[in-house]
């Protein structure tokens, strides 16, 4: 059975909803990282970011290669650099720096 647009746009949206997966994404912008090179950058723990790595993959926001022993990350272009480019076009439009909608509270 085909799911409905909510169910898709909520599983889509709880997967980015995380302050963690967004830095990763953001730090995936780079180019390709390992597992360690991510958890440096970010400076976090490497078993946290292990976690969130699978499920980004799992919902292919990124993708994944061996190259030897390590296995490297990069973004899937086609969804992250477009989602990244509309929320960039979204702010500069319609967010003013002081806005309540930039910030959660």
């Amino acid at each position: 059975m085909k799911r409905g647009l909510c169910e898709t746009c909520y599983g889509f949206f709880s997967t980015l909803a995380n302050p963690t997966r967004l830095a990763i994404l953001e730090t995936l912008m780079k180019g390709p990282l390992n597992v360690t090179n991510i958890a440096t950058n970010l400076n976090q723990e490497q078993s946290m970011i292990s976690h969130n790595l699978k499920l980004l993959e799992r919902c292919h926001f990124i993708v994944s290669d061996k190259r030897g022993k390590e296995k490297y990350f990069q973004n899937n272009v086609d969804t992250v650099e477009a989602l990244f480019d509309l929320v960039t076009i979204h702010a500069s439009s319609h967010c003013e720096i002081d806005s309540d909608c930039l910030y959660l509270k």
